[in-house]
């Protein structure tokens, strides 16, 4: 293990809402044209770059003062390569630190809330100015952290992706997904809008609305709900949920296998029945996706390793 100051602190911003508006019409003048002739307020986009690029530049002088760092755009996240000692920094809101922690092992993982006003920061405990404190403690283990259980999709032929909040599985574009799925010894095919697989972490996210969303629909039926609440899974439980979104029945599709939990050795099997637009996609994250047709299988399970995040 390598001298405190010696680890590398790896930070992981994000362009703001203005960044990607100038980047699709040039300039920021034609930005603010674009918005505001939709009659929206340009100066929201302007008030929430400045106070980021405020909160970035505090964080990088920390990290100056430090010694060795590195910062890259969560778009680079892909394609970069951690080293097994590095610290690394999340300059949020939650999404960066989700889609962060996907590509660590292990790694520690400091959330850093750039403003509070604008997020509520559930994986963003700290604030820029915390960071000088916090790095020493964090880089000699001195300091508590909160694990975070990691799904798995792998294919047949060998792709991995990782997920801290959920998987998806289905088509790409507003058709229905066709294909076969398996898990607790039942099989059977399907057509739906895709699935999800959620992780404890992420059953406070996307797999809640789609919950929450079913029970209210069986309710305004006049059927009672087999589930009169919700309750969330733990971050660190050995546990994944899944749910088909919108099954539809049909002689060449059943309705039977819609939703389930998977414990720590078990695992859900799904085999492409789509000619195109078949994917797999975490966290929200559809760049960074596997290609899911006709022919490949995926299995789904816990991943070995798990996040970290820094409280």
């Amino acid at each position: 293990m390598p001298a405190a100051n010696d680890r590398k602190i790896v930070l992981v911003t994000r362009k703001t809402r203005l960044e990607d508006l100038v980047a699709r019409h040039l300039t920021a003048a034609q930005a603010r044209f674009y918005v505001e002739h939709l009659g929206a307020d340009f100066s929201d986009y302007e008030r929430e770059h400045e106070i980021y690029h405020a909160q970035r530049h505090a964080t990088v002088q920390v990290l100056e003062k430090w010694g060795r760092y590195q910062v890259i755009e969560r778009a680079f996240l892909p394609n970069f390569m951690f080293a097994p000692d590095d610290i690394v920094v999340a300059l949020g809101q939650d999404g960066v630190v989700a889609n962060t922690m996907k590509y660590l092992d292990d790694h520690p993982l400091i959330g850093l809330n750039p403003d509070p006003a604008r997020y509520d920061g559930i994986l963003l405990p700290f604030a820029p100015r915390d960071l000088a404190k916090l790095l020493p403690d964090v880089a000699a283990d001195k300091r508590d952290s909160k694990a975070v259980t990691m799904a798995e999709a792998r294919l047949s032929d060998g792709q991995v992706l990782h997920a801290v909040n959920d998987l998806f599985i289905g088509a790409r574009t507003h058709v229905s997904a066709i294909y076969e799925i398996a898990a607790g010894g039942t099989t059977e095919r399907q057509s739906s809008s895709g699935l999800i697989v959620s992780t404890g972490l992420g059953s406070t996210a996307w797999f809640k609305s789609i919950v929450t969303g079913s029970l209210a629909i069986a309710g305004s039926f006049g059927q009672p709900p087999a589930l009169t609440g919700y309750d969330a899974v733990p971050w660190d439980a050995a546990e994944l949920r899944f749910a088909v979104r919108e099954p539809f029945p049909s002689r060449h599709s059943q309705t039977n296998l819609v939703c389930g939990r998977l414990a720590s050795e078990e695992q859900l099997r799904i085999r492409s029945l789509m000619a195109e637009n078949g994917v797999i996609f975490s966290d929200g994250v559809e760049a960074d996706r596997l290609d899911f047709n006709a022919g490949a299988e995926v299995t789904i399970g816990i991943a070995k390793r798990r996040g970290r995040l820094i409280v």
